[in-house]
């Protein structure tokens, strides 16, 4: 299981929300919202400190984590993040 965050999300996350070398990015599970992932729950996102790490990477000085209570979302797959321009929308699938 893999985490993976493409430079087109890392460069978005600087621009957006003023990230930073040092800063912590959370991919979390919530329930309800449109996914492509998992029936009726969606990915949400927040800068905060990490708690019980489950899986990690860190990309230009960012580290972007879910916690290890929420990995049942992907199934035992790796996840990849990417920024879509076209719909100005950050991207969460499976890989």
């Amino acid at each position: 299981m893999d985490l993976t965050v493409t430079k087109a999300a890392v460069d978005w996350f600087r621009q957006e929300w003023g990230c930073e070398a040092g800063d912590s990015i959370r991919f979390f599970v919530r329930y309800g919202g449109v996914s492509t992932v998992q029936d009726s729950f969606s990915m949400g996102i927040a800068k905060e400190q990490p708690i019980d790490v489950g899986i990690t990477t860190v990309e230009d000085g960012i580290t972007f984590y879910m916690e290890k209570d929420e990995l049942w979302y992907m199934n035992g797959q790796g996840l990849t993040v990417d920024y879509l321009p076209a719909t100005d929308e950050v991207d969460f699938r499976l890989t």
